[in-house]
């Protein structure tokens, strides 16, 4: 079941804008496992020039769901923002299906962490601050599903647990557009 947590910034969030989120967003559930209890993050925001912006994520077992859009009309950024990430669950769904008919799986189970950002506050004493940290589950994968995974959540890295070698790796994003795989493990 969807539940929602809906925000906003700059506006009031009227009972009409909270139903019409709740409807457009909820068509999702079609995608999910009838088992499947998830909290929709909804954040609303009204920027001084008059465009509205909606952000949406959907932290679920097998994978972190989120979308952001701006447009001048709030519940056309809604409409947007779902669209987008009904593209993102069919676009996982495929990859998912196409992977376990090559290795042969019957049913695969990957599951996403959430985010890990560790940022550096480069003041003028040319300190560094940690300023934001999170504490991610990681579930064993390939780095395919560990890039794909990267890309739906539009960053620049990915960690994750290696599913033959149960090893902790990395996946990036390169300069050139392609992709970078760092390995750990005890034979460096």
């Amino acid at each position: 079941m969807l539940n929602f947590n809906i925000r906003g910034e700059n506006i009031e969030v009227t009972q009409a804008i909270r139903d019409y989120v709740q409807k457009r967003v909820g068509k999702l559930q079609k995608f999910f496992d009838n088992n499947v209890d998830s909290i929709a993050h909804v954040n609303l925001k009204i920027h001084p020039d008059k465009t509205a912006k909606v952000e949406v994520t959907i932290p679920l077992p097998y994978l972190v769901l989120r979308a952001e859009e701006t447009s001048p009309d709030m519940y056309a950024s809604v409409d947007l923002v779902t669209d987008k990430l009904e593209r993102q669950i069919r676009k996982y769904k495929t990859k998912v299906n196409r992977k376990s008919r090559e290795k042969g799986f019957k049913a695969i189970d990957f599951a996403a962490t959430d985010e890990t950002v560790a940022a550096a506050d480069n003041d003028q004493d040319d300190k560094l601050d940690v300023v934001r940290t999170k504490r991610v589950s990681l579930k064993p994968m390939d780095n395919e599903e560990a890039i794909l995974q990267m890309d739906m959540l539009g960053h620049d890295f990915f960690i994750y647990e290696d599913a033959e070698t149960d090893a902790i790796n990395i996946v990036y994003r390169r300069n050139d557009g392609r992709y970078g795989l760092i390995e750990t493990g005890d034979d460096q």
